[in-house]
């Protein structure tokens, strides 16, 4: 079958070890089962993996890709939770969770073997491009949002880094639920897009806000870390689950944090719980993820390309 999969780890040049081929028929051991790929969303993760990030030489070559929506072997429309072991369910009960193309072949391919517990139904209001943009970023933000932080309608959220797909799902997602979405971007089109999202103020990265804020989303990392400390309120919660600007930022503001008693938490993914629970926020709201390009599985490539390059504002869709 057709797959784009990482054949070499490279950590300065990803994109040489992306290949697009043919690759072996998945193999279903008892309690999984087969899914028909229809649309597969990228992520930042397939770089990462493609740098060797969370996958090691002794696997490949691995099928890249976390997020699908397709038909399975009952003709029934699912989206795929893309965490494996979160439960034991399919796997040995002792196996550490992993996110699909970390141990297990991923989505970028015609067919994939997941779980049978990891399969859910595609809400009929979803295409099956909107649903497989869902499972990584979007799920990441709803958890983000609601389990982490917190926040009730009326709160004040920043998101830092508009334009990606987690903050692009975070303002969608805080504006259908009531919250005060502010967002920040280096980019005066992608602040103009958070504006139509439905964020009530954007700002250029670093500038100071017209208030502190209940809450921060942050995925950029050092750029912006110590903006995000400086904008909470007393008492406020960061929510971080991803630094793609770098991990070590040069100052930590501590005295902040303990001055002014705020929490700092990480947040990975999401349960399926919650994927199911955003399935139908979307369904029930008319909520649609922010689609930035739709490529045929084919030119996947140009995709990840778009992708490393930062050229792009919501998800980039693969379909077959």
């Amino acid at each position: 079958m057709f797959a784009a999969y990482a054949a070499r780890i490279d950590p300065n040049q990803p994109l040489n070890g992306l290949e697009l081929g043919d690759r072996p028929e998945p193999v279903t051991p008892p309690g999984w089962t087969t899914v028909n790929v229809k649309a597969a969303s990228l992520n930042h993760h397939d770089l990462w993996s493609l740098r060797g990030v969370g996958l090691g030489e002794e696997t490949l070559p691995m099928i890249l890709g976390c997020d699908a929506a397709g038909v399975d072997a009952d003709g029934n429309e699912v989206v795929l939770h893309s965490v494996v072991g979160q439960t034991g369910h399919g796997v040995d009960a002792r196996e550490k969770p992993s996110i699909l193309t970390e141990k297990y072949q991923g989505t970028f391919a015609e067919r994939v073997a997941v779980p049978q517990w990891n399969v859910l139904p595609k809400p009929k209001e979803l295409s099956f491009e909107d649903a497989a943009c869902l499972p990584t970023a979007w799920l990441t933000a709803y958890r983000m949002l609601f389990t982490r932080a917190g926040v009730r309608p009326g709160d004040s959220v920043l998101v830092q880094g508009a334009g990606g797909g987690v903050a692009t799902a975070a303002i969608v997602l805080g504006a259908a639920a009531g919250l005060r979405i502010f967002a920040t971007s280096r980019d005066e089109g992608k602040r103009r897009r958070a504006l139509e999202l439905g964020a009530e103020g954007v700002f250029e990265s670093g500038a100071r806000l017209p208030q502190r804020v209940d809450a921060v989303l942050e995925t950029v990392g050092a750029a912006t870390w110590s903006h995000s400390i400086k904008s909470l309120k007393p008492g406020g919660t960061l929510v971080i689950s991803g630094a793609t600007s770098g991990p070590n930022p040069p100052a930590t503001e501590l005295n902040r944090v303990f001055f002014l008693e705020l929490r700092v938490l990480g947040s990975t993914m999401g349960s399926k719980e919650e994927l199911a629970g955003l399935l139908n926020f979307c369904a029930a709201k008319g909520l649609r993820p922010v689609i930035d390009s739709t490529l045929p599985l084919d030119r996947a490539r140009e995709g990840f390309e778009k992708m490393a390059g930062g050229d792009l504002f919501g998800k980039i869709v693969l379909t077959l």
